[in-house]
């Protein structure tokens, strides 16, 4: 662990800030309040107020490098205010960072999971595609390169949802179901390994079925609409056809102006649990949105992340789907998963390009928290941050060789090379539901378990979370609960929707 020293006293949401930008040089890093030995970092920072600027010097194995920041007040309110004096404070730590290490940042400061996000708001507030750009790359550090694809992409979203700055009066639906024929090593999703013990699964699912059938009569009732209905896990089609099928029914018998729906996506992501009898339920509801994900294309890969399937299975099924109806398959690649470097890669890539699904995903492998990966990583090996740059870079040209467009872009904590995720699609198929998820667009519902809900006030644009209970056992416990209180949100943001 890399310890840093800085010389002043700062709150915990500012060693937060210091602790995340450091994080994205060294695998982890602590802000200490003592010089601990010779390999600590020493960081020192003068502000002047009235110009306004921050200096930092950083001092680190015999050497000392140099950097200044500053902007002019462009505010008086005292959250901006405070807003700018951290961006002052990031810039210029990561310069000194980046002159010790030698290594280059090109999402700037930016740490969170949604640049995008901040493009379209600048664009709101009346910026030139070109201003937006600048306010990225100055305020911000973003490189060029950057800024230039969440530029592309923020203009391929809006082509996709020309309304999509005015869809705060329609809500989402988000279906969670917890089950997975096994756990990969790195997910943190809510995922269980799914058995037919003490109906567990049967119980979940009538609390489900509740669930849907009370948050329906509420959008009935103050005739709100749904954009777009998201059936996610876990993976969804773990559970049996006539499962599917009774959920289905719930689903068009609870929720209001089925026809208006814009998009119904069912993840079927695992391969090892498509099988023609579920494919037939989804052409019955006219489901024929799905991802098929491989991960990789390398089945020693498969086995040591902890997919029990096979690269073959994962091809005959995307087959079989296309013969059973399905119109628009999703695929998702990983970069950097254990023992995968670019020529791995390119395999997967070049057996990606035999199928040509509607969209690919390609993720940069990030080490969460409570997976099984991070909690062993010695038993992982995967690639250093040139390798995982050349692959991102490769995926880029493979995809504008393939005719792809990027339209959602998201990142993550602990991701390799401080990378991204980034979705491709064929031009005119973009998953509606990713684009309004990642922008925070409109109300998503969270239904089932460990469902995530996000209210937004259609006026304010504030947003209020909700988590459902992740496990099963406490899902089944609480699920009541949990309609209760999403409702009482739901009653708070559109108290004003005419009823």
């Amino acid at each position: 662990m890399q310890q840093l020293y800085v010389n002043q006293q700062f709150p915990q949401d500012w060693i937060r800030l210091f602790t995340h930008l450091a994080n994205l040089f060294f695998e982890q890093s602590k802000i200490v309040s003592e010089i601990v030995d010779k390999d600590t970092i020493n960081i020192r920072f003068t502000e002047n107020l009235e110009s306004p600027s921050v200096y930092a010097e950083l001092r680190w194995q015999g050497k000392q490098y140099e950097a200044k920041f500053s902007e002019e007040i462009a505010t008086t309110e005292e959250r901006e205010m405070i807003r700018q004096r951290k961006r002052m404070y990031s810039h210029a730590l990561l310069e000194v960072l980046e002159q010790a290490t030698g290594m280059e940042q090109e999402w700037g400061i930016l740490t969170g999971i949604r640049p995008t996000k901040l493009y379209h708001m600048y664009r709101q507030e009346g910026f030139s595609v070109d201003e937006a750009k600048q306010l990225l790359q100055q305020r911000h550090r973003v490189s060029l390169r950057k800024s230039e694809l969440i530029a592309q992409i923020a203009d391929i979203q809006l082509h996709a949802l020309p309304d999509l700055y005015t869809l705060k009066q329609e809500v989402s639906i988000y279906i969670g179901i917890p089950f997975c024929p096994t756990k990969c090593a790195y997910c943190t999703f809510p995922a269980y390994a799914i058995h037919r013990k003490n109906g567990r699964v049967e119980s979940f699912l009538d609390g489900l079925h509740e669930e849907m059938r009370a948050i329906g009569n509420w959008l009935k009732e103050h005739d709100i609409r749904i954009t777009t209905i998201y059936f996610g896990g876990g993976t969804p089609t773990s559970i049996e056809a006539e499962e599917m099928d009774a959920l289905y029914q719930t689903m068009v018998d609870s929720f209001p102006y089925m026809e208006h729906v814009r998009e119904v996506t069912v993840e079927a992501g695992r391969p090892d649990t498509i099988t023609i009898p579920k494919l037939e339920v989804l052409k019955k509801w006219e489901i024929d949105r799905i991802s098929v994900n491989p991960q990789s294309y390398t089945d020693e890969t498969l086995k040591a992340i902890g997919r029990h399937h096979s690269v073959q299975e994962t091809i005959d099924k995307y087959w079989l789907s296309r013969e059973q109806g399905m119109r628009n398959v999703n695929m998702d690649l990983i970069i950097g998963l254990p023992n995968e470097g670019l020529a791995e890669f390119e395999h997967s890539l070049a057996e990606t390009e035999k199928m040509q699904p509607e969209s690919l995903t390609i993720h940069t492998l990030s080490f969460k928290r409570a997976s099984e990966m991070t909690r062993n990583k010695d038993k992982y090996q995967v690639a250093d941050r040139n390798t995982v740059g050349l692959m991102m870079t490769r995926g880029e040209q493979w995809a504008k060789k393939n005719g792809y467009i990027p339209y959602y872009l998201y990142r993550q904590k602990n991701i390799l090379g401080n990378l991204e995720n980034v979705g491709y699609a064929k031009p005119g198929e973009e998953s509606l539901y990713n684009i309004l998820i990642m922008e925070e667009a409109q109300t998503i519902i969270g239904l089932g378990c460990g469902a995530s809900s996000k209210f937004m006030n259609p006026s304010t644009g504030k947003l209020t979370q909700f988590h459902n209970p992740k496990e099963p056992a406490a899902y089944i416990l609480g699920f009541e609960d949990s309609i209760d209180r999403k409702i009482a949100y739901l009653n708070e943001v559109f108290q004003n929707q005419t009823c």
